[in-house]
């Protein structure tokens, strides 16, 4: 698939404009005064002649541009194409904002997505204007500066925990991207990019050495939903919520996480335009990927204007988009977690599938390194060898079930089910449902909570049909399919609004 140039117009207008909305989709590089901005940089409009229009920084960056300093363009939302693409491109761009290239090489990139390093360079230059390395250095350069105006890390700390090899690098990168050192770029930080705290528990007393950000999203942003989603199913053991006195909205949400250096305990909570960050980690350099996923958590990346202005030309949906902007799609924080959960959750209530996932946890789950403040929290999920041989056993209920989860673990401990943001939808769920006992529910539920898909709609799923008759959408399969159609490519967004009416409805009922 080849990307469609950026439309010179279209981006000259957002900028004349100061348009917000474009902030993350493409940079603005201005040949008069060699630097690179956000569409919404408040300095003066530079001239047609003078501006080039680039899809991410690292194509300015190699074309010889500095970050501005007054727009600080690193500090904004991620592009939502990553997401909506599945071309190779914007699988690259995943992975490599995961870290895939400073934990594997350009080789390990190239080899998830099934190329020679030498093609995946050609394709990435020609769609994204820079190659697989100095994409990776912008994602570096973007986590450093973050870390820098945000934490009271030391620069050399700063510096590992953002994939950097070397201190000098580290430096030179710095100041070739943003045209300061560490220090001064540290010094020109926003008050705004401070995380705050309120009275909840395990954020008024941060853990020793751990380490608080402040991510930022596009608005409207309705995370405290995302909260209440995985409030739902929380896992005794795995994750804790916690609600403190400042009404509905202050809500804390504490889990275990294995990453691929070590585990990490992190904390989250919301506020307008913003997750609040905070983590302890038994390896710095793992740090990008757990930042990477909770973006991916709480769909940080998406568009909500577009996606509500699409959803509320229908006067069915209307109510729910104006009482809800900003809805996101939940996102997970480990691919064999989230496949092993939507197995045990198939046709069975969100009680039962959360007390058969405490089991599994509380019997197979590995310990929290001590090193680790646990919070209320103490155990990591189970990993795929340790649920192949157990699950089984463990596991209650129907036998073809608790089969269908050691199945996969197997597979997936094997390394012959790769379960990555490498893959397609199609390539996923296609993988997924070859496997005895996973239909296309789960491996499209898969798809949603692991992918980010914008466009599943689960029509088969009672809570989906539930929530559509409650909203006045047709509630049979085919013909609530037929009825929104014409939404595509935002169902998923959609599905979440049903979701919320099924679940409001139980609540009145």
């Amino acid at each position: 698939m080849t990307t469609a140039p950026l439309d010179f117009d279209t981006c000259y207008s957002a900028v004349a404009s100061l348009d917000k909305r474009f902030d993350g989709q493409f940079i603005t590089a201005v040949r008069s005064t060699g630097i690179y901005c956000r569409p919404s940089c408040p300095a003066r409009t530079p001239k047609p002649s003078n501006c080039t229009f680039y899809r991410t920084s690292a194509a300015a960056h190699a074309a010889g541009y500095r970050a501005c300093k007054r727009c600080l363009p690193e500090a904004v939302p991620g592009s939502s194409e990553w997401n909506m693409r599945e071309d190779v491109a914007a699988r690259a761009m995943r992975l490599i904002t995961d870290g895939t290239v400073d934990r594997e090489g350009v080789t390990g990139l190239a080899s998830r997505l099934g190329y020679s390093e030498r093609q995946l360079g050609r394709i990435l230059t020609e769609e994204l204007g820079a190659g697989p390395l100095q994409l990776a250095r912008a994602q570096r350069a973007q986590s450093a500066r973050q870390l820098l105006v945000s934490t009271p890390m030391q620069a050399s700390e700063v510096a590992f925990a953002a994939g950097f090899a070397s201190i000098r690098q580290f430096n030179d990168t710095i100041g070739e991207v943003f045209g300061m050192t560490p220090t001064e770029l540290r010094g020109r930080a926003r008050l705004s990019e401070q995380p705050t705290t309120r009275n909840v528990r395990t954020l008024d007393r941060p853990r020793a050495g751990a380490i608080a950000l402040k991510l930022r999203t596009r608005e409207p942003f309705n995370g405290v939903d995302v909260l209440r989603w995985l409030e739902r199913r929380a896992v005794a053991g795995l994750e804790l919520v916690e609600h403190g006195d400042n009404g509905d909205h202050d809500i804390a949400y504490t889990r275990t996480v294995r990453l691929a250096r070590g585990a990490a305990v992190m904390t989250v909570r919301v506020e307008a335009g913003a997750v609040l960050l905070t983590a302890s980690l038994e390896h710095l350099d793992d740090l990008p990927s757990l930042i990477s996923r909770t973006r991916r958590l709480f769909d940080l990346d998406a568009d909500p204007l577009a996606i509500d202005e699409a959803l509320a030309r229908d006067p069915r949906l209307a109510p729910s988009i104006a009482a809800h902007p900003g809805t996101r799609i939940p996102g997970s924080m480990g691919a064999t977690e989230m496949a092993v959960r939507a197995i045990v959750g198939q046709q069975v209530s969100v009680a039962a599938a959360r007390t058969a996932t405490e089991r599994l946890v509380a019997t197979v789950g590995e310990p929290l390194p001590p090193a680790l403040d646990s919070l209320g929290v103490d155990t990591l999920f189970p990993a795929a060898d340790a649920l192949a041989e157990s699950a089984v056993d463990v596991l209650t209920g129907q036998l073809a079930r608790r089969e269908t989860v050691a199945r996969l673990a197997r597979h997936i401990a094997a390394g012959s089910l790769p379960l990555d943001v490498s893959q397609t939808r199609a390539d996923l769920t296609g993988a997924l449902e070859a496997l005895r006992g996973i239909g296309p529910w789960t491996s499209n539920y898969l798809a949603l909570r692991l992918l980010g898909s914008p466009d599943v709609l689960l029509t088969g799923d009672s809570a989906v049909r539930a929530g559509a008759a409650a909203l006045g959408l047709p509630s049979k399969p085919t013909d609530l399919a037929d009825s929104v159609a014409a939404f595509a490519p935002w169902r998923s967004y959609l599905m979440t609004h049903l979701w919320r009416a099924a679940s409001l409805q139980r609540k009145d009922s």
